[in-house]
């Protein structure tokens, strides 16, 4: 016998919402945002010669200017090795410089180069275009909205991590 394609359990009904996301059909629509999102931005990225998540350890270097590689470690919250091979990268592309920390042989100290100003320029250019891209067909009061709520939902996901930042 054929379910009545207007019934509320229909897949149809749900956008084709996969039954075991039935329960959390935001958290499923997050997942898909946040993957195209970071999709798009890794092409724009690639323009820049950057890998996704070195703009975001590049960022950090520009607001706070020189740091230990170990506090750069645990401010981008990924794995040491991960953070070490980004370093590479962008130091064979002249964006950051590594040396000695003078106050503790032992620590290495990283900042962005001279260089990486215009780098700095062409990601801030990209983030706007990808917001643009991103929030195209939303007026302003629906992008403040959204920036609201999101801000409200990844409150309650930092908190259910234990990993807000202290401010």
């Amino acid at each position: 016998m054929k379910a009545d394609s207007t019934a509320p359990d229909d897949p149809a009904c749900v956008g084709g919402l996969p039954s075991a996301a039935l329960g959390g059909p935001v958290s499923h629509a997050v997942s898909r945002v946040a993957r195209l999102h970071r999709f798009t931005a890794g092409k724009m990225l690639k323009r820049l010669g950057l890998y996704p998540g070195q703009e975001f350890l590049m960022m950090h270097l520009w607001e706070t200017g020189s740091v230990r590689q170990a506090e750069l470690i645990k401010a981008m919250d990924l794995d040491p090795s991960t953070v070490t091979k980004m370093l590479q990268r962008l130091e064979q592309a002249g964006h950051v410089r590594r040396r000695p920390d003078p106050d503790d042989r032992r620590a290495v100290l990283v900042e962005a180069t001279d260089e990486s100003c215009a780098l700095h320029d062409e990601v801030r250019s990209a983030w706007t275009g990808l917001e643009e891209y991103t929030l195209a067909g939303l007026d302003p009061a629906e992008r403040a909205e959204l920036t609201r709520l999101l801000a409200k939902v990844e409150g309650n996901l930092c908190y259910e991590a234990g990993d807000c930042p202290s401010q």
